[in-house]
């Protein structure tokens, strides 16, 4: 079998990495930059050092912080008019998942037709767009080397999940000093959706010889050092070592694939406005429990990485234990039951609970899960995770 490995073709990390912004524009050549991020990095000062740094070094700059959290088409649609009212020749994102995924598809939409409907799925983008840097200041998403983009359809009410080379950072600065102010529950919930990257990368019916490493190099990592880095916001190796984790998850995801967690994510997140981070790590145990009778190997492995149990433990012994360590994981960092979640009402997700499953197998990714569920399993497991 043929398998395709992409990656940002520049990815620098480690503390200070984000300073080499204005140099990397200029070897691509940028003079005109939009700068992408969200209102949150804007009342901190944050975007104002980088876009402070860009203006010295000689950039125009178009600031667009329009995007919100789970963005929408509008969000790409203002930010690519931003664009071109600017003249810009570059996207330069900073932030989690939300703006780094909105810069994607606006610099995508520079070399490609709009609406952006047409690009749902996978391979559907045939140009390229415009250069784009992105700098990650939450370890979690792994959007930063990801040629996947997820933007709610706000007349469909659905999360779009883009796949495609041509959404593919050009330049990836990882600095793991820019999570150090990340708050605790923060931190949780994009550290479990860390590893929700790995595992699902590792346990997907596309998992590759190069993606398996990557995968439960992820899953160690986390099991490491994610605890640390919620109890210690400062504790600078945990963080960084959070950091690492969901670069090389992002690496693994979107070169095998997520699956089903992903796919049942996405409808909560389009419907209840639920962070994406927040949605994996309350369905992360359910669907675990589901999917091992499809892949038990590689389950087991999973929990021997993560140090659940002995690494001779049988596979019975060991899939028992990633499933208590999983909700035990989330007791402990704090993480609520999907009918806990703010937004979340009995009565809507009971009358949307179908529409929802049907959305799920429609985005294609509960297809490469180990075990393919139907309709009416996925509506169990929702119920599994209230």
């Amino acid at each position: 079998m043929i398998s395709q490995f992409n990656v940002p073709a520049t990815l620098l990390t480690g503390a200070g990495a984000s300073r080499e912004l204005a140099p990397q524009l200029a070897r691509l050549g940028a003079r005109r930059v939009l700068f992408v991020t969200d209102a949150f990095m804007v009342s901190t000062g944050v975007a104002a050092r980088f876009t402070g740094e860009l203006e010295q070094a000689g950039c125009e700059v178009t600031l667009f912080a329009g995007v919100q959290p789970d963005p929408t088409d509008a969000n790409v649609r203002d930010g690519r008019a931003a664009y071109v009212a600017g003249s810009c020749d570059a996207v330069v994102a900073l932030g989690g998942g939300s703006p780094i995924d909105a810069a994607k598809a606006i610099a995508m939409l520079a070399g490609n037709a709009e609406p952006l409907a047409q690009y749902q799925g996978y391979h559907r983008v045939p140009r390229a767009g415009a250069p784009l840097v992105v700098i990650p200041t939450t370890a979690g998403t792994g959007s930063e080397v990801t040629k996947v983009a997820v933007i709610t359809d706000t007349a469909r009410d659905v999360k779009m999940m883009m796949l495609d080379r041509h959404l593919l950072p050009t330049v990836a600065l990882v600095d793991y000093e820019l999570t150090l102010s990340m708050p605790p529950a923060l931190t949780a919930h994009v550290g479990v959706d860390t590893l929700t990257h790995g595992i699902e990368a590792y346990v997907s019916r596309k998992a590759t010889a190069l993606t398996d490493p990557l995968a439960l190099t992820c899953i160690r990592l986390v099991a490491e050092h994610l605890e640390t880095a919620w109890r210690e916001p400062g504790n600078r190796p945990a963080r960084e070592g959070m950091m690492l984790a969901a670069t090389l998850g992002g690496m693994a995801f979107a070169n095998s694939s997520v699956a089903l967690v992903h796919g049942m994510s996405r409808p909560i997140g389009a419907v209840f406005h639920v962070p994406h981070g927040l949605s994996n790590a309350v369905l992360l145990p359910a669907v675990t429990r589901f999917s091992l009778a499809g892949a038990p190997e590689r389950y087991a492995t999973v929990a021997r990485t993560m140090r659940l149990c002995p690494d001779k433990a049988p596979v019975e012994t060991a899939h028992a234990a990633l499933i208590e360590g999983l909700v035990a994981l989330n007791t402990r960092l704090q993480v609520p039951r999907l009918g806990g979640c703010r937004g979340v009402e009995r009565a809507r997700f009971d009358s949307l609970a179908a529409k929802m499953a049907a959305d799920a197998l429609a985005s294609g990714s509960p297809q490469n899960n180990p075990v393919v569920p139907t309709a009416e399993q996925i509506v169990a497991l929702y119920e599994e995770a209230w």
